[in-house]
């Protein structure tokens, strides 16, 4: 062999191994979204992808099961950790039934976190809320209490995710402390859609037609919210039926126009996909640990303060309506 091919060789030797050293240094994030095909979870990827590109050596995989299930999750995750990624940051269908199979990932050295959707504290380092419970909480009662009549007290009724879905419970447990607070609003019951435009709209037409002086509808999901709106709109109830609650801007910006919704409030999921991703990523780095009064540094966010249940609040929930919707509409 020639001293040049020699020389070119040992540069395409040199070159493979760079390469190979270079993908083992990259580490792997997962995003798993409660289900694919939401634009609350497709743009907390966005917010995910803006991390990985100013850390660097981040990959993101998005996924997620086609529905709302632990089941789905379960299988997902298995995936995972059979493809061995560094780290997962879930949004948990289920808080305890994702538990057994997060374990087996901590038990193989994978970073665990869950973010949006809490997972019991036994299936994860930390847990990243949106806000702070009782501040959601309170927010989406008073959104319905500020445009209804001073009295009599009117008919409210709620449309959630799942029965078992970790954040909308405890969202609506906080929304019942503060109930007292606002003596024109008298919820009359909750249904569930599952977090499936077709059923949550039906859920909505039900409540419409059991509460014929139904004056409130507060669903604290994205997909909940717009069924709920379309419902409204389409049995000619605009202006006799508010609906408000938790919404992304870009799917409710017709609905506000309309006078369906009259306001709404969400925090940037664009934010939480960006904060999720740099939280996992200092974890598994090892440059930050889960425990409480941690302080973990999340990029142009700031930093998270762990309480004493290693849960984090990322920011306060923002109100959109007619004055801002347009704005934000065309971000998210």
């Amino acid at each position: 062999m020639s001293i040049l091919k020699k020389a070119l060789t040992t540069a395409a030797l040199a070159s493979a191994l760079l390469a190979t050293t270079a993908q083992a240094e990259t580490m792997r994030i997962a995003l798993v979204a409660k289900a694919l095909g939401i634009g609350f979870f497709e743009a907390a990827n966005k917010g995910a992808q803006e991390a990985a590109k100013e850390l660097g050596d981040v990959e993101i995989i998005y996924t997620g099961p086609t529905d709302t299930t632990a089941e789905g999750q379960i299988e997902v995750i298995n995936s995972l950790i059979a493809q061995k990624v560094d780290a997962i940051a879930v949004s948990a269908n289920d808080t305890d039934a994702l538990v057994p199979t997060l374990k087996k990932a901590m038990d193989r050295g994978i970073t665990v976190i869950s973010w949006d959707s809490g997972v019991a504290p036994d299936g994860r380092q930390m847990q990243l809320n949106p806000s702070s419970s009782p501040l959601i909480g309170n927010m989406i009662i008073k959104l319905a209490a500020d445009n209804l009549p001073a009295d009599p007290p009117s008919e409210v009724a709620v449309l959630s995710a799942t029965t078992t879905s970790t954040n909308q419970n405890t969202w609506i447990e906080e929304m019942k402390k503060v109930e007292g607070n606002y003596p024109n609003v008298k919820v009359v019951g909750t249904v569930y859609g599952d977090d499936l435009a077709d059923k949550s709209y039906r859920e909505a037409q039900g409540l419409m037609q059991t509460y014929p002086d139904l004056k409130a509808i507060i669903a604290p999901t994205s997909v909940g919210i717009v069924a709920a709106a379309q419902a409204v709109t389409d049995a000619g109830k605009i202006g006799q039926v508010n609906v408000t609650g938790l919404g992304l801007p870009s799917e409710m910006a017709g609905h506000v126009k309309s006078g369906a919704s009259k306001s709404f409030a969400i925090w940037n999921p664009i934010d939480l996909g960006y904060s999720a991703t740099m939280i996992a990523y200092h974890l598994a780095k090892g440059d930050a640990k889960a425990e409480p009064g941690a302080k973990i540094p999340t990029g142009r966010m700031g930093e998270v303060t762990l309480d004493d249940k290693t849960e984090a609040a990322m920011a306060d929930p923002f109100v959109y309506d007619a004055s801002n919707i347009d704005q934000f509409s065309s971000i998210f």
